[in-house]
């Protein structure tokens, strides 16, 4: 079964990648952002025996190829070497591809991963990869004074004449790199050169300018409760913002505030300020009353959008509902595809109280 590149690139829409050539420091970097940000890291080469173990000879030859030490490891001719190890990265593409649809469902997964730019262009927008290149020289002896690499280096100086094994390896990653490095730097991908006089949080930066990411100052979600400064401040929030389909509507809401019972408002704020809100509601804009609780009004200023506002919000608003002993919640939408990334599953099609036909989706809470 081939699956076309749209198809992939939409269901891997959550995840950022960060590849590149070896001893780039593509590692380090995936490391510090994910730290950084909280967001969970899925690195390639610990998947690689799980995904081993699936393997056949048949659909998996490379994967499945073993070697009895390290002299027939390092053996082999460099072109055999090379085939071998560029075999290993195509077969074990689609576990990884597979592994990632599933864990980016409904959360942003950052992933260190071997792809090289023509792979890149079938599997995700340029907006959300970054390489990390370094010029290939030393390679085996930078890779092996690496604490976390030295099963490696223990394996290859086990070989009878390590120097032969040591020849034979740097031939075959400067070539394999060499090629890959060149590529990078004249495709229109972002890439990172390799600096040691740059820090690793300075190098991480970049990046994460790349990706569009910032931490946000002083990030919090809060209830709103009526006639308090903060009901006000998200009164001029709604009223100030671009959200002409319903800003009519909210205002009415929070100026009247026609929240009864467990109804109410959240609000995300950062940088002293608000930046987004949502609410939680018996009846939305549509004649269903047997379904409840809503999600709805879910709204972040466009200045801090691609910042998972939206998902923490809703997150929130879900804890709230799961508190209160709802098992399910519910989201009106227009859009196709951006709730399903929060973990809700289309339902069916839904008419408001304009005429209109909107999708509906829901979403197990308990």
């Amino acid at each position: 079964m081939i699956f076309q590149d749209n198809i992939i690139k939409e269901y891997l829409r959550n995840v950022y990648f960060i590849s590149g050539t070896a001893c780039g420091g593509k590692t380090t970097v995936t490391k510090e952002l994910g730290k950084k940000y909280g967001i969970p890291i899925y690195v390639i080469d610990d998947q690689f025996t799980i995904h081993q173990l699936m393997s056949d000879k048949e659909h998996q030859p490379a994967m499945t190829t073993t070697f009895k030490d390290a002299d027939e490891f390092f053996g082999r001719s460099v072109e055999e070497y090379k085939r071998w190890l560029l075999g290993n990265k195509r077969e074990q593409l689609d576990y990884v591809l597979l592994d990632l649809i599933k864990l980016s469902r409904d959360q942003i997964i950052l992933c260190d991963l071997h792809i090289v730019v023509e792979e890149a262009d079938k599997i995700t927008d340029p907006s959300r990869i970054a390489f990390m290149i370094s010029k290939p020289e030393n390679i085996v002896d930078t890779y092996c004074n690496r604490p976390d690499h030295k099963p490696f280096s223990d394996f290859i100086h086990s070989a009878t004449d390590y120097e032969k094994a040591k020849a034979t390896c740097e031939q075959t990653l400067t070539e394999i790199n060499i090629d890959a490095y060149n590529y990078i730097k004249n495709s229109d991908y972002f890439w990172v050169e390799r600096d040691n006089n740059r820090s690793v949080e300075d190098t991480a930066a970049l990046v994460e300018k790349h990706f569009g990411w910032r931490l946000l100052d002083g990030f919090s979600i809060q209830k709103v409760d009526k006639g308090t400064v903060l009901a006000d401040e998200l009164l001029s929030f709604v009223s100030n913002s671009s959200w002409n389909d319903v800003k009519e509507h909210m205002i009415k809401l929070i100026s009247n505030w026609e929240f009864t019972d467990w109804e109410g408002v959240f609000v995300a704020k950062a940088d002293g300020k608000i930046i987004g809100m949502t609410s939680v509601m018996k009846e939305d804009y549509y004649p269903m009353p047997e379904l409840y609780p809503w999600v709805s009004c879910i709204y972040v200023d466009e200045e801090y959008r691609g910042q998972r506002v939206s998902g923490k919000l809703i997150d929130h608003a879900n804890q709230y509902l799961r508190n209160l002993g709802f098992e399910k919640s519910y989201i009106p939408s227009d859009h196709i595809g951006l709730y399903e990334r929060y973990g809700y599953s289309y339902v069916k099609e839904i008419i408001n109280y304009g005429g209109h036909e909107d999708h509906l989706y829901e979403k197990n809470i308990k």
